[in-house]
């Protein structure tokens, strides 16, 4: 039986995002274009709905980074409807003059799209900004139309609900949701106490970063670009690795499998967000929805605890 990635509703924004989600730094020019337009288009018939882009280069930068103008040819190629996919483009802090509209509308012409479904609003590094900034900054894209709802990445716990609670005093759309590393490994921040108020006021996280770059599918030396590694705890992740990949083999998984069906154990997490180049790793990927239901929740749970990194590490409040 054909596995189908469940829906589920981002908040009160009218949009259902898939469970899981494809995309995000550097996948889409990892590939063969049309190994691209293969697993793209593989991934909207088994029921992917959200893919992630974003501009992660500057003006005149050599090589240009072109993974976001890759995507808008590969979906194309797929013939897919823009009513069958939503978009989710990055904007950046550190790129604020006093709104975010240029930079938006420059990444939607780098894709070949007229609107975002989501905007997910990155790091947040200058001093200079107030969340009353942002958060009316966030709103004009939404009043313009160029976006149907926001998030952001990496944020702290506070400045989220503060960025929250001055959207409901305003009448504005606050953001649905926190982009949050989350794996078998680095867990503080998503199962922290912080976090766990807000997602009891309804809040959402997408779990980002959930194979660590490669590691965490069992591969010690990945050859690929992996991000930063917050706590340095990631000298422990790959001593780890052995015993990692033993208990999935101790499961009847593989262990780019068990990281994933892992993030889809917590009931805040409303998708999981990965970068795939093969269509293997994209069925895998896939076949963890049906893991989750074979061995359990709380019992995936129990089995990978031991390999939480961060624990006591990282602080939960986040960033």
């Amino acid at each position: 039986m054909t596995t189908i990635v469940p829906r589920r509703p981002l908040g009160d924004s009218g949009i259902e995002v898939s469970a899981l989600a494809l995309g995000s730094w550097h996948t889409y020019d990892r590939m063969d274009f049309e190994d691209a337009v293969q697993l793209v288009g593989t991934a909207i018939e088994r029921g992917i709905n959200l893919f992630d882009v974003g501009v992660y280069g500057f003006p005149g930068q050599l090589p240009p980074a072109i993974t976001d103008v890759l995507f808008s040819a590969i979906i194309r190629a797929t013939g897919a409807r823009r009513d069958q996919y939503l978009l989710s483009e990055k904007i950046w802090t550190d790129a604020y003059d006093g709104g975010f509209r240029a930079q938006l509308e420059r990444a939607l012409f780098r894709v070949g799209h007229d609107r975002a479904d989501v905007a997910v609003l990155g790091d947040i590094h200058r001093d200079d900004l107030t969340m009353r900034d942002i958060a009316a900054a966030m709103q004009e894209l939404v009043e313009a139309d160029l976006v149907r709802s926001w998030a952001v990445n990496n944020w702290s716990a506070g400045n989220i609900a503060e960025l929250r609670r001055i959207a409901t005093e305003e009448g504005w759309t606050g953001p649905a949701f926190a982009q949050l590393k989350y794996s078998v490994s680095r867990r503080s921040i998503p199962d922290g106490e912080p976090f766990a108020r807000l997602f009891a006021d309804g809040f959402l996280f997408q779990a980002s970063d959930s194979l660590e770059g490669g590691y965490l599918s069992g591969n010690a030396n990945p050859a690929r670009e992996v991000g930063r590694d917050p706590g340095e705890v990631r000298a422990r992740i790959i001593e780890s690795l052995p015993d990692y990949v033993a208990t999935a083999e101790r499961l009847g998984t593989s262990p780019a499998q068990l990281a994933i069906a892992f993030t889809l154990t917590h009931p805040a997490n409303v998708t999981t967000l990965f970068g795939s180049t093969r269509l293997s790793q994209l069925e895998d990927n896939i076949a963890a929805i049906d893991l989750v239901e074979r061995v359990g929740a709380a019992a995936l749970r129990e089995a990978v605890d031991p390999f939480w990194a961060d624990k006591g590490v990282v602080d939960p409040e986040g960033p």
